[in-house]
């Protein structure tokens, strides 16, 4: 079976074609960075109105990559939730228009179940169960993951995401936007060690996570630096943030794998293309007998090859997602494990 995938929860207009039989066979993303960058972020009626612009010529083109036709497609699948609910609805309702155009089921996702399946598309994937370690700008949770469409929740963040302490920071910092991969190459350039920055939870005995008491101890930090900082103070900061970070993450990630005596780990989210996270992850997990699996580096942002996936899972398991509201009403706030 062809399944389309539709991915517009954000600031990222993805649409991909994943065929059961033969993989994924074309994906393309419109990113909207340039859009929102003189805000500072994104604005939410900007970004529903170029998902509606930009999903047709993307839809034209997978299927010309892919060598298909519209009537070769036999599902729909979109991202219902969570999201910005303007963004959310400029995908589902086109999702849903062309699925009973089509005659062909409309696959309502999760974003996060698209992300977390988002490394089996590897060429070496993971096995269920394993571990999955979740973390984006706006979400850090550790999952238990015995299947598609089976997630038991072993942690998450009491307060802000790990993405959004990078975006905050590089702020901070005058970095611009997106934040976190300018944040990334800064630190670079920096002593990890130069702050002596909290872990917030690191010693906590659980499997949550806490980074507001990190924003506000940057925040401070970049006070007393002042406006004229030089480069390499800033540098320094970026990598010590970064250090922070990362040291939590593989904890709790680390720690999760021995709560639940799995060996495998998955990191999916934005942040999963961090580079310093990626090192202290596999050299942590080696130690221990386990291993981890990223998503290739094209699929760590949102995009819709991961949502034809996580839809194509569901049918095959012939799992259904708990539809929001309406016919095809969107989730913006949607717990992974009411799915």
């Amino acid at each position: 079976m062809l399944v389309l995938g539709i991915e517009s929860s954000c600031d990222e207009t993805g649409l991909a074609l994943y065929d059961t039989a033969r993989g994924l066979l074309a994906h393309a993303v419109h990113s909207q960075t340039d859009l929102h960058e003189a805000y500072g972020g994104v604005v939410p009626e900007l970004a529903s109105r170029d998902h509606i612009r930009r999903i047709v010529p993307l839809l034209r083109g997978v299927l010309a990559e892919a060598g298909a036709a519209m009537k070769d497609i036999g599902a729909v699948a979109y991202t219902a939730g969570p999201g910005l609910a303007g963004a959310l609805l400029a995908g589902a309702g086109f999702a849903e228009a062309l699925a009973l155009a089509l005659k062909v089921p409309a696959v309502p996702v999760h974003h996060l179940e698209g992300h977390l399946l988002s490394p089996l598309l590897s060429a070496a994937p993971p096995r269920f169960p394993f571990v999955a370690l979740l973390v984006s700008g706006g979400h850090t949770q550790l999952m238990r993951v015995s299947g598609a469409g089976h997630y038991a929740l072993l942690g998450e963040t009491l307060d802000d995401a790990a993405g959004e302490a990078f975006d905050k920071t590089a702020k901070l910092l005058g970095l611009g936007y997106p934040g976190g991969p300018a944040l990334a190459r800064m630190a670079e350039f920096g002593d990890a060690t130069a702050y002596p920055l909290p872990r917030p939870l690191l010693r906590s005995g659980d499997l949550n996570f806490s980074f507001a008491g990190l924003k506000t101890a940057v925040l401070t930090q970049a006070r007393k630096l002042g406006p004229n900082v030089c480069e390499q103070a800033r540098a320094d900061l970026a990598a010590s943030t970064q250090a922070a970070i990362v040291d939590v993450l593989t904890a709790k990630a680390l720690a999760a794998l021995k709560a639940t005596g799995l060996k495998q780990l998955v990191v999916a989210g934005g942040v999963s293309a961090n580079q310093a996270l990626r090192a202290a992850l596999d050299a942590g997990a080696g130690a221990i007998g386990a291993e981890v699996f990223y998503p290739e580096m094209a699929l760590c942002t949102d995009n819709g090859a991961m949502i034809a996936f996580a839809g194509a899972q569901r049918l095959t398991a012939a799992v259904t997602a708990r539809q929001p509201a309406g016919r095809f009403g969107v989730k913006p706030r949607w717990a992974l494990t009411e799915v």
